[in-house]
């Protein structure tokens, strides 16, 4: 039956006699096998025993059965089939045994009518081997569990009780000092489900806002062209609410403007007045649907906001005093770059101006001063639930920060407090929306790993998106949860001060085995003869951040095996992201890095599974892949 069924799918491409390395490939795609054009090459190389560049039927079914029949999936075929049929009933213990799954009577049928390729077969509720190799190659059998591609947390807790994915001077595509300042950097965030965007806003020329990096050689977008952009892909990945965190540098006259323009453009998206349900306390994702905040400074009280609504106070200018201290440890919003011997540039010297430009701004950003800040009523009266308020400490905090200010804090400041005050960050973390920022000698763009402030509660974890690598990973891996939503409910040792948590002295109130059997890769980039290894990571607590790392398969990256298996115990689940990272060992100098893969640690589905595996910029690499088995228990 399988010989029959693969000759009529095959046989009408031949009959003009042998084809070539381009036709086998769509040949391979139309029997639903999914290849990397350079393996099909070299494959297809190696059965074309007369070297001719073209090959016969029977060549062809060598090279079918070289990436259809994976040794590893047919030895599962095999201990539960008879005769090289699967039956219903084989099927069903299969799924019960190997794949956890809560069986029911329709499952096992479901699955054999979506795969099973021969209709003889599928009539007789079986499988072939065939229907089981694109069962298990399908999006049925990824690591990643379906349950969590879904909105599926509770969306109804105050804001302050999610990790928001949050993204850092948003408007830049390449380095803080030099490059340029794009639109797509906001729709390119957007679209993969960032929920809080930075916008830098200066004085413009003929009275429009602009958008860059001040007193730096990025360039110059309009602040109104930004916000038709946010408008336009605002909620094309999430329903739930976007925050626009203002960085504002501008005269009272443009910030008039900028809150014309964010009337204007955004109507009745944009969130200008309090929630009926809402007058004192932080509304939830849900409430927020198809809304955008704004984040900046705010003159006084949310309700001395509502009694100037239908008033004629607009047009009026506060202005206020405050200190700024040392940058890394001040509010990013109130930064002030007033020193305009930053943008003197010389580009026939490159290099020494350049270094002279970090050097300014670093030390610039450091100077302690005091200052006026002018703020427009007309924009501060758009800041509802996200006032931007300079953190001074703690304490400080628990007595007089209101339920609607949230605090901006610079990576190094944080980090001190993370280290020191742990208990202390989580109990205000539990309270108010805070911010993290990369620090400023970070002129090149890079991140600081995340997950040191996702574990004290800080909700909005800014990274620059246009930097890949590690940090991003964890990132992407971490959001991928609820459906990609971007909003993501912290777990209750974050959120119920009772538990008493902290991530640095953690007493295990759940811990789990996590067992993975690393059986196999396939297809692996970018040739066919690489020394593929891989490392399989946890980030979470510190005493839960380890690696592990198989042995090296020598000249094989179509379907180098393992089959090792590693255990670890986790402390904190809910805390913890596994990243499986696949290397080529290099004979000189550090590994080459192949592709990789990040998921929550309780987003991982048990018992055979695929991975897939991404690019360093974030691309999938299908089909390149990994095979694991996995199981975990308390």
């Amino acid at each position: 039956m399988e010989n029959k069924w693969f000759l009529s799918v095959i046989q009408e491409d031949f009959k003009a006699g042998k084809i070539s390395t381009e036709k086998a490939m769509k040949l391979l795609e139309k029997l639903k096998i999914r290849c990397d054009g350079n393996h099909v090459k070299y494959i297809f190389k190696e059965n074309d025993r007369q070297k001719s560049g073209k090959i016969t039927i029977e060549e062809f079914r060598a090279i079918y059965r070289n990436f259809a029949y994976r040794k590893e999936i047919v030895e599962i075929f095999n201990t539960y089939s008879s005769r090289k049929i699967m039956s219903e009933e084989n099927l069903s213990e299969f799924l019960k045994q190997e794949q956890y799954v809560e069986m029911s009577k329709t499952i096992a049928s479901e699955i054999i009518k979506k795969y099973e390729p021969i209709e003889e077969v599928k009539n007789q509720h079986q499988m072939t081997i065939e229907g089981f190799i694109r069962y298990m190659s399908s999006n049925d059998c990824l690591l990643f569990k379906r349950d969590c591609t879904n909105v599926y947390q509770d969306m109804t807790h105050p804001l302050n009780d999610y990790f928001i994915s949050s993204s850092h001077n948003t408007y830049l595509i390449s380095g803080q000092l030099i490059g340029p300042s794009d639109l797509w950097g906001y729709a390119s965030a957007l679209v993969k489900g960032c929920r809080c965007l930075e916008i830098d806003c200066w004085d413009g020329s003929q009275n429009e806002p602009v958008v860059y990096h001040g007193h730096t050689l990025t360039s110059k977008i309009l602040f109104k062209t930004v916000i038709q952009v946010i408008n336009k892909y605002a909620f094309t990945a999430s329903d739930y609410p976007v925050v626009l965190s203002l960085e504002n540098h501008c005269s009272p006259q443009q910030q008039e403007i900028m809150a014309s323009n964010l009337q204007n453009i955004l109507g009745d998206t944009l969130l200008s007045d309090v929630l009926e349900n809402f007058p004192s306390e932080l509304p939830s994702p849900e409430a927020l649907k198809f809304k955008i905040l704004v984040k900046n400074k705010k003159i006084g009280t949310i309700e001395e906001t509502i009694e100037r609504m239908g008033s004629n106070k607009h047009g009026q200018i506060v202005e206020c005093e405050e200190e700024e201290e040392e940058f890394e440890d001040d509010d990013e919003d109130s930064k002030d770059h007033s020193n305009t011997s930053f943008i003197k540039y010389n580009k026939e010297k490159d290099v020494d101006e350049k270094t002279s430009l970090i050097k300014h701004f670093v030390s610039y950003s450091r100077k302690k001063k005091t200052r006026k800040v002018k703020i427009a009523l007309e924009l501060s009266d758009l800041v509802i639930y996200t006032k931007a308020e300079k953190f001074k400490s703690f304490h400080h905090a628990q007595l007089y920060q209101k339920f609607n200010e949230n605090n901006s804090i610079g990576e190094q400041h944080a980090r001190k407090l993370s280290k020191q005050k742990a208990r202390e960050f989580i109990s205000h973390t539990n309270n108010f929306i805070t911010r993290i920022y990369p620090k400023a000698t970070r002129t090149d763009s890079s991140n600081f790993l995340p997950q040191e402030f996702w574990n004290v509660g800080c909700q909005m974890v800014a990274l620059n998106f246009q930097t890949p690598g590690l940090p991003m990973d964890l990132h992407n891996g971490k959001f991928l949860d609820n459906g990609g939503c971007g909003y993501i409910l912290k777990p209750e040792i974050l959120r119920n001060p009772k538990l008493n948590y902290t991530p640095n002295e953690f007493k295990d109130y759940n811990p789990i085995t996590l067992s993975i059997k690393l059986i196999s890769g396939f297809q692996l980039p970018p040739t066919y003869r690489n020394d593929p290894l891989v490392l399989i990571e946890i980030y979470g607590i510190p005493d839960d951040q380890t690696k592990q790392q198989t042995h090296v398969v020598r000249k094989n990256a179509f379907t180098p095996r393992w089959n090792e298996t590693f255990t670890f115990t986790i402390h904190a689940p809910e805390m913890a992201l596994v990243r499986f990272v696949a290397e080529n060992q290099a004979t000189i100098g550090s590994n080459e890095f192949l592709g990789q893969y990040t998921l929550p640690l309780l987003c991982m589905d048990k018992g055979y599974r695929t991975i897939p595996l991404f690019s360093k910029t974030g691309d999938n690499l299908d089909p390149a892949s990994l095979f694991v088995y996995v199981w975990f228990h308390e």
